[in-house]
């Protein structure tokens, strides 16, 4: 576990459907092992403790790691981050997905240095498995009130480090039935990390990658024999 400060809860999000994979992505066997543990080994070593958010506990006991329910049932990834968030035992939080093969250590510490004074650190960069939609905003600066969604503007919320202050802000974002995920950015702190700044530790960006069908799954078994 890290002794980085500021010490961090590692939270990841399993809570999703799957509907696009067909299965359950979490259990989806990755060299050798299932998709989550290789998320929780390269979660572990930068945070105090690990968290599951997963409305089915008990599937997730052999991890090792500690579960927790979504507070606000079938409101998506922004009630994922409330819980985990909540159940947290450190000041911040890491927040990624259970489907993240490629999650860079040395990227994840440098966000964790950043967290103090701010309440989100979020990158901002492209990612090899998402489609940039027409009319993103890449190279905009990043205004908070002026984002409709994340992915429109390059953003990893599932790739970034939350403080407790944001509860309060995401609770009534939740409460409007707004679940944007960058939704509550203009009542906190925000920290965007540029792509120059992931450069230095991932230029081709693959820590964000997300396999979310059975093709990405093909993409990243593919990648994974060459980076392990």
């Amino acid at each position: 576990m890290s002794e980085l400060f500021p010490r961090v809860s590692g939270i990841i999000l399993a809570g999703g459907k799957s509907e696009r994979m067909g299965r359950d992505k979490a259990f989806i066997e990755f060299n050798g092992a299932p998709l989550i543990q290789r998320v929780i080994d390269r979660v572990a070593p930068v945070c105090a403790e690990i968290i599951i958010v997963t409305n089915h506990a008990d599937d997730y006991s052999r991890f090792g790691a500690r579960a927790v329910s979504d507070e606000f049932v079938g409101k998506g990834s922004l009630a994922g981050i409330y819980s985990g968030l909540r159940a947290a035992r450190n000041e911040y939080a890491l927040a990624v997905a259970c489907d993240m093969p490629f999650l860079n250590s040395e990227l994840l510490r440098y966000l964790i240095s950043l967290a103090p004074q701010n309440d989100v650190v979020i990158p901002r960069a492209p990612d090899p498995s998402r489609k940039t939609p027409r009319g993103a905003r890449g190279n905009k600066p990043y205004a908070p009130r002026d984002q409709p969604i994340a992915k429109e503007s390059n953003l990893h919320p599932l790739h970034a480090v939350y403080s407790k202050n944001c509860l309060a802000a995401i609770n009534a974002r939740i409460a409007a039935d707004d679940l944007r995920m960058v939704g509550f950015h203009d009542a906190v702190r925000v920290r965007v990390v540029s792509a120059d700044e992931v450069d230095r530790f991932d230029p081709e960006h693959w820590s964000f990658f997300n396999a979310n069908t059975p093709e990405d799954l093909l993409v990243a078994k593919s990648r994974g024999r060459i980076v392990s």
